[in-house]
């Protein structure tokens, strides 16, 4: 896993080879990591050039609202892209560290057809 820090190599180094992308920030919304899916899927944007650089400077205001919210609260962004490349599964949720949330991880997972709901109720 590319990283920014010696700490993120320790941290994310499970997260490699998986076959989803796995970009991770601090609380100060700087990437410290990127997994192997992440670098190339950024490629236009730099790829592993942008570890180390702010995900502030790498979206629109409304997407900065978003950062900065779940930043402050530890919450949760999850929804489903569709487009011309297919369809994708995006969660942006708070990763931890000796139980304090030391910031945010968006996980980005590919999928064909329908994400079937279960209840378990």
């Amino acid at each position: 896993m590319e990283i920014h820090s010696k700490m993120a190599e320790t941290d994310f180094a499970w997260a490699e080879d998986m076959p989803v992308s796995v970009t991770v920030c601090d609380m100060e919304g700087t990437i410290i990591a990127m997994n192997r899916r992440a670098r190339k899927n950024f490629k236009k944007w730099g790829g592993k050039e942008l570890i180390g650089k702010s995900l502030f400077a790498c979206h629109a205001e409304p997407s900065n609202e978003i950062i900065r919210r779940l930043l402050a609260t530890g919450g949760e962004n999850i929804y489903v892209v569709r487009d011309r490349k297919g369809s994708r599964l995006v969660q942006q949720i708070p990763w931890h560290r000796k139980e304090k949330m030391a910031g945010l991880v968006e996980i980005i997972t590919p999928f064909t057809g329908e994400i079937p709901m279960k209840d378990r109720t």
